[in-house]
């Protein structure tokens, strides 16, 4: 079901807001409400945010929870600093997958508010100032205007959240149409990318071996495939590499674009090869 993104500097009240809205569903609906944030990961900050690779792999870890709870059902809420515009276009990509609405809350408060809160806070619980600092500065404030940071509710200090409009925003509102890149596939057979795998596979093993005996003018037969292949009739030595990037690359259409007979998978990676080589 929707998904919450809260993002907002270092200690700009996040996850008050996201605590806010939690008691608030819970109340008034009867949907579950899962909180995804660097606490539920144990994250400590001040290592985490000082390593790049490390901050990268935390980013990922949140998409993935994310990703795993979102569902018809439940709300999912989002706290963390989610202050890469990047990061939060993954997360509408992700939700456009999901066909679910969105929303985001932004706390807004001035880096010396910010900063005032976190000296206030338990020495353990505190980000360092060199780390403060760095987010602060490379923090990427969202924009209205782009469709993945709206509807966009800024949230200052003293301000009530507007709970029936962020409500109405999740509820009440269509999910963004799904595109290509996005679009849950229909995969209709549960074996489709095994059978893909295997096969695609086993064609280049069969091109492989065909290298050892094959003179130019050979036609080359696939076991479950009526083509053959033609290119060996022009081609002496087969360059592996470059079929094994052709098998990535038919691999990644074929995902995009799943049959629901696999028994046809053969003889359209042996047309797709021939047509490259040709």
């Amino acid at each position: 079901m929707p998904l919450v993104v809260i993002c907002g500097y270092p200690c700009s009240g996040k996850t008050k807001r996201a605590e806010e809205l939690k008691e608030y569903f819970d109340r008034n609906t009867e949907r579950k409400v899962y909180i995804v944030g660097d606490g539920a990961l144990g994250v400590e900050r001040n290592t985490v945010y000082a390593d790049s690779q490390k901050e990268k792999e935390v980013r990922a870890s949140l998409k993935a929870e994310v990703e795993r709870k979102l569902n018809k059902d439940d709300v999912v809420i989002l706290d963390s600093v989610n202050y890469i515009k990047g990061y939060r276009y993954e997360l509408f990509c992700l939700i456009k997958h999901a066909q679910t609405p969105h929303c985001l809350v932004y706390c807004l408060t001035s880096d010396e508010q910010s900063s005032s809160w976190n000296r206030s806070r338990n020495a353990d619980e505190q980000y360092s100032q060199d780390i403060f600092d760095a987010l602060v500065q490379r923090f990427e404030a969202p924009d209205s205007r782009n469709r993945w940071d709206s509807p966009l509710f800024t949230i200052l200090k003293d301000d009530n959240l507007p709970f029936e409009s962020i409500s109405d925003a999740l509820l009440k509102r269509r999910a963004p149409p799904p595109n290509q890149s996005t679009q849950s596939q229909p995969l209709t057979s549960v074996n489709f990318l095994y059978e893909l795998d295997k096969i695609t596979q086993e064609v280049l093993m069969e091109i492989f071996n065909a290298q050892k005996t094959s003179v130019p003018g050979d036609f080359i037969s696939v076991p479950g495939a009526t083509e053959k292949i033609s290119f060996l009739c022009t081609i002496t030595n087969i360059n592996m590499a470059e079929l094994r990037k052709l098998r990535r690359q038919f691999i990644s259409y074929s995902k995009m674009h799943p049959i629901e007979n696999t028994a046809q998978i053969a003889n359209m990676f042996v047309q797709y090869l021939n047509k490259s080589y040709h």
